[in-house]
């Protein structure tokens, strides 16, 4: 009797941690540290040094409004938290960000994306970055549709090795778990995460409040809006002093806020990646 016992409680166990391994694909900062999402919407724990690094980048980012909220939730963020010069984008000492348009869904095809960004890096070859994101194609993308980003991204990486690329998802859109969106952005985030690619994952940040309360499944939208009400209008409420006053095209400055911190975390794990 006691050698069943024993056998069983190995046997759960074990299956326990496949279970874990399984599901760690979930986590951004579980299966793999490229894959940034709501977890890593905190700047809690960068170094001085890291964020020196992260400022050194050069950084090319092709984006439209939804896109913006990276850039413009950034507005104040260094005053937000001393005003020391951590968290500063352009001049002579922040992080060189060239914002270009259009979104990586709005060339008209992948092919026109990929030959603006080499004509861009013929012309910056002391770029270390590059970053596209989506405005609200994903949500009407087919598969077929996304493996073509997906083939894209991929040869820019293999043309320009000095070069690391970040893959995006698209902005929440409302229409939840089942909805074409969700999928799309699970076939992306599945695809980085088994090869080891940069991603931001937009969406994910959008479907949790910091405190990690998760509205995915209440048909969350770009504006933070979910079935009974809007989670950052919410989270900003009930906590006053805790977030910073910006621009965020169709949605609440917390959401921008969140969207800020975790580029800086991914700028921040590049730097230290290609030291």
């Amino acid at each position: 009797m006691e050698t069943r016992r024993t056998t069983t409680a190995w046997a759960i166990m074990i299956a326990a941690a496949l279970i874990s391994v399984a599901c760690d694909w979930t986590i951004g900062t579980g299966t793999t540290d490229r894959v940034i999402d709501h977890l890593d919407a905190t700047v809690d724990g960068l170094a001085d040094a890291e964020l020196t690094a992260a400022r050194a980048l050069r950084v090319a980012y092709w984006h439209t409004s939804h896109g913006s909220q990276l850039v413009t939730g950034n507005d104040g963020m260094d005053a937000f938290y001393g005003g020391d010069g951590r968290f500063v984008i352009g001049g002579e000492d922040g992080l060189a960000l060239d914002e270009l348009s259009p979104d990586v869904g709005a060339f008209g095809s992948f092919s026109a994306f990929h030959d603006a960004v080499a004509a861009y890096l013929a012309d910056h070859a002391d770029t270390d970055v590059v970053m596209a994101s989506w405005c609200g194609q994903v949500s009407g993308a087919d598969e077929a549709t996304i493996a073509s980003y997906l083939e894209t991204m991929e040869a820019l990486e293999a043309e320009y090795g000095s070069v690391d690329f970040v893959y995006m998802t698209g902005h929440a859109d409302g229409s939840g778990l089942s909805g074409n969106l969700h999928l799309r952005n699970r076939q992306i985030r599945d695809y980085c995460v088994a090869n080891g690619k940069w991603l931001y994952d937009f969406y994910d940040i959008e479907c949790y409040d910091p405190d990690g309360a998760y509205y995915g499944d209440l048909n969350v939208d770009d504006a933070c809006g979910y079935d009974g009400g809007n989670w950052a209008a919410e989270w900003q409420d009930a906590n006053p002093g805790r977030w910073w006053d910006c621009s965020s095209a169709h949605s609440e400055p917390l959401n921008a806020n969140q969207k800020a911190k975790a580029a800086w975390r991914l700028w921040a794990l590049i730097a230290a990646d290609r030291s």
